[in-house]
This record gives C-alpha cells, structure tokens and sequence, in this order.
C-alpha cells in the first residue's frame, strides 16, 4: 500500500496518482457527449440529404477524402466516417440513378451496401454496379448463352447487364427475386434499358424442391429456411421452387449459366437443379455462387464444405473468386482465381463469390490468373499481399514503402 505523505508532489504526479480515478469518472462524460454530437452530425446530414443538390457536393467532397486520406493498415476509412454518413445523407432519398459506362441505366434504392458502394464509386460512370470481377465473369461466361438462372437477382445489378449481352442471341435471363420492392425495381430496369423479352423476374425463391421458406435472423445475415411452426410469432415467408421444376415446367431444357446469391440457401437450390448439374461438359451449366462464413462452416478448409465436395463429386472445377464486395475501378486487371485448398480464410466471418465449371480450359490467360494462395476477399485497407490484385501490388512494390492506394 505505501505511506501517501511519502507519495511525490505536484501537478504531473497527483496527475499519475490518479490517472486510473479520473478516467473511470470522465469517460462515461466524454462518451456521452462524443454520441451526442456523432447523433446530431448524421441527423443533420440526413436533413440535407434531402435536397439533390446538396447530396450531390457532399458526395463529392467525401470521395475527395476517401483519394486523398487514408487510415493505417487494418482500418477502413469507408466504414468509419465516409459510409455511416453517406448512410445518413441518403436516408431520405427514395429511387435513385446511376448510368453506366456502356449507357446501362439502373435504379435502385439506399437500402444496402450495393447502394452505398454505387454512390461513393470512383468512377462518375462505372462499368459495373457492384462486384466488378465478379461481374466481369458472368458478362464472360453468358456470352453465347440462351438460358440464364440468377437467384437473387436483387435490383437487376447482373441481369440487366447479362440481357444486354444475350438479348440478342434470344437469350433470357429468369431473375429469381421474392422481394417484391425488388423485383419491381428489376422490372423497371429491364424497361429502362429495352431488354423486357430478355429478363423474366420470378417472385419466386430457389430452393431444393417446391416449399415455403420463412428467414431467420436479423439485416443482411437473415437466411432462408423452410417454415416452422412458432406459435405467436409472425415470419417473413415466400414460396420458392426447385430450378429443375421451374424448368420442366417452362420447357427448359438446358441452363447455360446459374449465378446464386441467396444468403446460405445456395447448396438447396443447386441440390434442386441437380439433373442439369449432371450433364456432361458443354451441356452442364457454369456456376458462380456465393459463400459465408456465416453459414458455411469451412474451419476443415474450403475444399471440405458441403457445397464444394457436392460439386467436385459432378465433376466441376471449383475456384474461389477474388474480388472487391464493392463497387472498384479495376480496369486492366486480370480475374483471379484460387484453388480451395489453398484459399486464405481467416479473419472475421465474411463472404466471397465461387466458379464452378466442368470445362477449366476455358479459364485462359490473360483474362483468368490461377493464384497459389491468396484471399479471396480484396480488401485495400489490409496487406497487399493477400488482400490486393496482383496487379496493384506489383505496381506498389515497384514505388516502394508506404500507402500506395
């Protein structure tokens, strides 16, 4: 314990004598004032955010900080000040507009982080809504299709690009959405940018057979599972079919392309498309579907998974796909990819795209780089080495240390 009297004076040691006393007192102050102001701050933005004009110089400045500050390694600036009030600023917006670089026009809603990433994009006229290697290789693999299956189709962010590129082979593009806010977005777009007889919008969910789905959980980890019965408790609930009753009952009888993005239900809804699944190459559809932590349990390795052993054993080539979950200038950038078994996976729990294919040679240089290791997650407030394009970390050891990007 110690004699006080024999304690040291002054200022600076009383100071130290009670630096653990006064922190416990003032913090709970300073953390209050510190909500008080961060509350006043976005609801204000969130009363500007409904003139246009001022949403637009806003936006404008916050890209500028977003090019010309950057946080240390492991913190996003994005998360910490430019998204939460860009969140608040659009808050009120209602229907909103971006065109593309090839003239696609797309409307949607502040609902997401699609929305947020479209509205900060670098780019005033982006060449993809979100996801742009992703989006790349679906635009590459629909080529010369007729028949397109996407589950989740969301607002059109991949099928109104996809039935631009195949509405004129007589392609159509059957955009799974039960969302009906959505769909009629999807719908919308498709009129907007003249493919209406190339997207079908179902208001279906996709799942191993014909059922009700209800979804657990809360925002963006809600799933989907087949209704059960919870006395006095109300679920969000919609129907959903198989894709393999869906086709027999539209006289499909063969799916060139499949892309799923549907929160977890992916190895259902591919379970329910098994008799075009195993078709031979050249007849079986290429896949790209999503995958997260949140619902695939990979702690055995990504090569271990349900879903990926399910479609090892139909014979396809699986590879998981780096890319941003954001809306990214990545011009000049070849699509990688990375075997499974040595895919980088640690981390918090998060979420990346996957490619299934039965014929790998059409995986070619320079549009496709097979990666030894690698995350699939590109992330640009991470190290470079895992998290950064090929590309770009070349070119940021060619100008030496420091924040390169």
């Amino acid at each position: 314990m110690g004699d006080r009297q024999s304690a040291p004076k002054g200022r600076k040691a009383v100071a130290r004598r009670k630096r653990g006393a006064v922190r416990v007192q003032q913090n709970p102050v300073d953390l209050s004032l510190r909500e008080t102001v961060h509350d006043r701050i976005l609801s204000v933005l969130a009363e500007l955010g409904r003139d246009r004009g001022a949403r637009r110089h806003i936006v404008d400045l916050l890209k500028a900080i977003e090019k010309k500050v950057h946080l240390p390694v492991g913190r996003s600036l994005r998360e910490e000040l430019t998204g939460p009030m860009t969140d608040a600023l659009f808050k009120h917006a209602g229907v909103l507009r971006k065109e593309l670089r090839d003239g696609t026009i797309f409307d949607f809603v502040y609902r997401s982080k699609i929305a947020r990433d479209l509205v900060l994009s670098p780019d005033e006229h982006p060449d993809h809504v979100f996801e742009p290697q992703t989006t790349r290789l679906f635009l590459h693999l629909v080529r010369n299709a007729k028949q397109v299956v996407i589950g989740g189709a969301y607002a059109g962010d991949h099928a109104i690009p996809a039935a631009k590129v195949i509405a004129g082979n007589g392609g159509i593009v059957h955009a799974f959405e039960p969302s009906d806010e959505q769909r009629a977005l999807l719908v919308r777009n498709a009129r907007l940018n003249r493919v209406v007889k190339a997207v079908r919008a179902v208001p279906l969910g996709l799942w191993q057979d014909e059922t009700k789905l209800e979804l657990v959980g809360s925002d963006a980890f809600a799933r989907a599972i087949p209704v059960q019965a919870r006395p006095g408790k109300q679920a969000t609930t919609f129907t959903a079919t198989s894709i393999a009753a869906y086709a027999a009952a539209n006289a499909i009888a063969k799916i060139d392309v499949i892309l799923m993005d549907i929160e977890g239900s992916e190895l259902p809804a591919l379970k329910g498309a098994l008799p075009f699944l195993q078709k031979p190459s050249g007849d079986a559809p290429d896949i790209i579907f999503e995958i997260h932590r949140y619902y695939v349990d990979w702690s055995r390795g990504l090569h271990n998974t349900d879903i990926v052993r399910f479609l090892s054993g139909l014979g396809y080539a699986v590879y998981a796909v780096r890319d941003f979950q954001s809306n990214m200038p990545m011009d000049g950038c070849s699509i990688e990819l990375i075997v499974p078994r040595n895919a980088y996976l640690e981390g918090p729990p998060h979420g990346f795209n996957m490619l299934a294919v039965k014929d790998p040679t059409k995986l070619q240089p320079p549009r496709f780089r097979i990666l030894k290791q690698g995350s699939p997650k590109l992330l640009l407030h991470k190290d470079p080495r895992l998290h950064w394009p090929t590309e770009w970390r070349r070119a940021a050891d060619r100008r030496g240390p420091g924040r390169q990007r």
